[in-house]
């Protein structure tokens, strides 16, 4: 039975790496301490491995103990008491508990799982960090601790090549090596509502015609700077004549490589006098009303109330989820930005950011959002939602929005 146990002082302020977005997902979440500023592990789930990382100030003192399925990590700063399930391959379970002297940090890992422990100095903008990047057996601590040097050493070549690096969405490092970098790949998942057999509402505007229209100008924007898109549908089509099968088709793309961010297009109805915009990440919805689009975005009658039930099931699940927490904080950052610009472009009711328990989003390990761009049951907002000029609007509010998204620190 192996059991190791490694100290260390963290040392002083050195230059990193630019981050990196050669990652299927990292995901950040704050857990504060009455008494500190210092944040609880932020969580990267990556296609081979997940990655915890502790922002530590510099000259702090921690201990790490691994020993088959369990990693330990002490240290001698005070982090906030907390516990929980990760949904990740790698890691189950996680919890943080005070000491006399510190915190205890404790990560249940899965069977035929390993851990790797290196540092990352500080610089001028953020904290040391330790890393735990937990994966498969067979890797051994000495390729993360190379890795880690590489990735020090490779911070100048990167600044002289800053047009071949992209910062991430969080402050998680990916380790590169030696070789001048690559350039990485950003991909968003477009998905234009309904299609095919499915038109979606029909008012003013025809719901499936309108979102592929908008999805296809944005996907041209995105592409214009470099960013691969893949669409759910790129034509009037169904991916099948069965709505759950068809919804459940479209979610799992969100999942499929590695994918920055999701975005479903939608066109909403009600009453006439509806009108204005508005942008959802998955969860369970504050106002009960907002149950009723759920339904009919879902699949509308019988259907629509059965996956709006299991998608329920599923935000019920997922309470406590440390990982699926910390995607629903970058979801509704991105969907905040996309409303934001969104708004600014159009001049439309802002009807704000929401959670809602909709089946396309519902799985989706990154960061992933529905809008409903407009209501084309509306006189004034069906007639605009039906015109190239204000379609041109509503696509370069959602591609700028992406885009600062997939460029911020």
């Amino acid at each position: 039975m192996r059991h190791s146990v490694t100290s260390f002082t963290l040392p002083g302020e050195v230059k990193r790496p630019s981050l990196s977005l050669r990652l299927c997902l990292t995901l950040g979440m704050l857990l504060l301490s009455p008494s500190t500023a210092l944040a609880a592990p932020r969580v990267g789930l990556h296609p081979d491995y997940t990655r915890l990382a502790f922002d530590l100030p510099k000259n702090a003192t921690y201990r790490v103990d691994t020993q088959p399925g369990k990693v330990s990590v002490t240290l001698d700063v005070t982090l906030a008491s907390e516990h929980g399930k990760v949904s990740s391959p790698n890691v189950s379970a996680y919890g943080v508990s005070g000491t006399h002297d510190g915190s205890l940090v404790t990560l249940s890992l899965t069977a035929n799982q390993s851990a790797k422990v290196f540092v990352l100095a500080a610089d001028g903008k953020s904290p040391a960090r330790l890393v735990v990047d937990i994966g498969p057996n067979g890797t051994s601590t000495g390729e993360a601790a190379r890795l880690t040097r590489a990735a020090v050493s490779s911070a100048v070549q990167q600044k002289q090549a800053q047009a071949t690096s992209r910062p991430a969405a969080s402050g998680v490092v990916t380790p590169v090596s030696t070789r001048a970098p690559a350039r990485p790949t950003l991909r968003v998942v477009l998905d234009a509502g309904h299609g095919g057999r499915d038109p979606g509402m029909v008012g003013f505007v025809t719901e499936k015609e309108t979102t592929l229209s908008l999805a296809l100008k944005v996907r041209e924007r995105l592409q214009h700077r470099g960013i691969d898109v893949v669409m759910t549908r790129d034509d009037d089509s169904h991916l099948s004549p069965d709505k759950s099968t068809d919804l459940g088709l479209r979610a799992k793309m969100a999942n499929a490589g590695t994918v920055n961010a999701f975005v479903s297009i939608h066109v909403n109805a009600a009453s006439p006098s509806a009108q204005g915009i508005e942008t959802w990440v998955f969860g369970r919805p504050l106002d009960s009303a907002n149950r009723a689009l759920a339904v009919r975005e879902n699949g509308g009658g019988n259907l629509g109330e059965q996956l709006t039930k299991e998608a329920s099931n599923v935000a019920q699940n997922l309470l406590g989820d440390l990982l699926t927490q910390s995607n629903v904080t970058y979801s509704r950052k991105l969907a905040n930005l996309v409303q934001n610009k969104l708004i600014a472009a159009t001049g439309a009711v802002n009807r704000g950011v929401g959670s809602n328990i909709f089946y396309v989003i519902r799985n989706a390990r990154t960061p992933a959002i529905l809008i409903e761009v407009g209501f084309g049951s509306h006189p004034v907002e069906g007639r605009k939602l039906a015109t190239e000029a204000y379609r041109d609007r509503l696509a370069a509010a959602v591609a700028d929005a992406l885009i600062e998204f997939l460029h911020a620190d």
